[in-house]
């Protein structure tokens, strides 16, 4: 069916898709849907329905939705549609007029490291 030629470097999660629990990903991420765990990935992609409860750790992030936990992100990016419960963490950032956080925001340049199912780290 696919050929190992063709590696994904990008997952799309679907307004219709729900998951409980913790989700990692060593590829891109773009999330319609919800999550109720943390998310680790390369990069983030969060649509304006979208919504995350638990932790976001991320290289990269455009958030868009709902978020109730903690974002860290070396870029991150906050759409005018965001909602944010929780401590923010980047190294660089931008926030459109309208979008609405409630907690700290902390300027450091972070390293995330990427977790994989069974606690082993990404290399």
């Amino acid at each position: 069916m696919f050929s190992n030629k063709h590696k994904s470097t990008f997952t799309l999660l679907g307004a219709d898709i729900a998951i409980d629990g913790d989700l990692a990903a060593t590829a891109d991420l773009h999330l319609d849907g919800r999550v109720d765990g943390d998310i680790n990935c390369a990069a983030l992609v969060q649509g304006e329905t979208s919504e995350i409860i638990g932790m976001v750790v991320a290289e990269n992030a455009h958030v868009a939705g709902t978020i109730r936990g903690s974002i860290t992100a070396n870029s991150l990016v906050i759409l005018k549609t965001a909602r944010i419960e929780g401590d923010v963490t980047y190294g660089t950032l931008s926030i459109e007029e309208g979008a609405q956080v409630e907690g700290n925001f902390s300027n450091h340049a972070v390293e995330p490291k990427l977790m994989l199912a069974g606690g082993t780290e990404a290399v």
